[in-house]
């Protein structure tokens, strides 16, 4: 039998892993090489580093996965060495993470009393993520800019903006880049105090992608310095450096701050749970037993019925519903300083996406900008 360990945040992992092994639940923050040596599979999420000091005492490790988008935490050259076969899982929380920054922006454009359809939102790194940023903002009707040189490389058509030209452009930037440390394409303090100074100040900076793509010393600084003079940077915060140390003199300037919870809702993190089963049944020639609809549990709110009347000025409160970002800024605040940041990442409540509730109309179909939003129709 398969001597399965799995971080203990990665939802109905039991359920479905069960079936192909022995499953033994860790604390993926703290794992030890010890804790590992006897696995034949091993199932992470971002806070564990995969590499060859983890593995040192294991030599009969057939599976690595991890149920992120992200792989920066995962040394794949070592594992392709020793033959170990890799699977992360793409695409998991995209929309989850998507909800997150449409419930900060809806919020940072109720606070100023601006439309969201009057902005122009810069939207960096244009994969799994912030592909459907763009979609779902330009279903808003709001204008976006993207920014993501990699896919202009090799894509004639894809409409890049230069980073430092999007800086001089936008009303907020948002980002969905992964982690790379080193190169012509690094992003490792991409927004340091250099092009931070580029950024008219009322600018909101959305980050929810790795903690260290944003300098929080850089954003510290420059917020102590506008706070001198009554101002203050419109600032969103789900990532941070040196996570779960979170600067926390930070914390106050910000308008929103979390705990690295973007991609929490309960389908994103199943469904990267999800995955990693489809992706170890295929490693062992097996068809899979379960589906996330197997586990998942009926929402709250499955069905709501709009009228004619509805438009985009009431997409917010339609959102609101289902996902308000203040619920989780309230909790990060509350609980930082005690229970700590990796407790609120554990202890996280259940938060439903938009799929969830199928929306009604008397004419039938639902209008599609609610479509492309995630939104199902009944």
């Amino acid at each position: 039998m398969l001597k399965i360990y799995a971080d203990e945040n990665m939802p109905y992992v039991q359920q479905f892993f069960a079936e192909l092994g022995q499953v033994q639940l860790v604390d993926g923050r703290n794992l030890t090489p010890a804790q590992v040596a006897d696995a034949d599979v091993l199932l992470v999420r971002s806070v564990t580093k995969v590499n060859a000091e983890l593995l040192s005492q294991n030599n009969k490790l057939k599976f690595v996965g991890t149920a992120t988008i992200g792989v920066d935490h995962i040394d794949q050259s070592y594992l392709q060495q020793q033959g170990i076969h890799f699977s992360s899982a793409p695409g998991c929380n995209a929309q989850s993470v998507v909800e997150y920054v449409l419930s900060s922006l809806f919020l940072l454009a109720e606070q100023q009393q601006k439309p969201l359809q009057q902005w122009t939102i810069g939207v960096v790194g244009v994969g799994q993520i912030g592909s459907r940023l763009v979609k779902a903002l330009q279903a808003l009707q709001v204008k976006v800019l993207q920014c993501d040189p990699l896919r202009a490389a090799v894509e004639s058509d894809f409409a890049h903006t230069p980073f430092a030209d999007l800086l001089k452009q936008v009303d907020a930037l948002s980002f969905h880049v992964p982690l790379i440390k080193s190169g012509e394409h690094a992003t490792f303090k991409l927004l340091n105090s250099q092009t931070l100074a580029q950024l008219a100040p009322e600018v909101a900076i959305i980050n929810a992608s790795r903690g260290e793509v944003t300098c929080n010393q850089a954003l510290l600084a420059e917020a102590q310095k506008l706070a001198q003079n009554g101002g203050q940077r419109p600032l969103v915060l789900d990532v941070w450096d040196n996570e779960p140390l979170v600067l926390k003199a930070l914390v106050p300037y910000c308008r929103i701050a979390t705990a690295h919870i973007a991609g929490h809702s309960i389908e994103g993190k199943a469904r990267g749970t999800e995955m990693l089963y489809q992706a170890l049944c295929r490693l062992l020639n097996l068809t899979p037993g379960h589906g996330l609809h197997d586990f998942c549990p009926s929402p709250v709110m499955e069905m709501l019925q709009i009228s004619a009347n509805f438009g985009l000025s009431d997409v917010q409160n339609l959102c609101r519903m289902l996902y308000d970002v203040r619920r989780d800024d309230a909790l990060f605040r509350y609980h930082l300083n005690g229970n700590g940041f990796d407790w609120l990442r554990k202890h996280y409540p259940p938060r439903r996406e938009f799929s969830s509730l199928r929306l009604a109309t008397p004419e039938g179909a639902i209008p599609e900008y609610l479509t492309q939003l995630g939104f199902s129709s009944q």
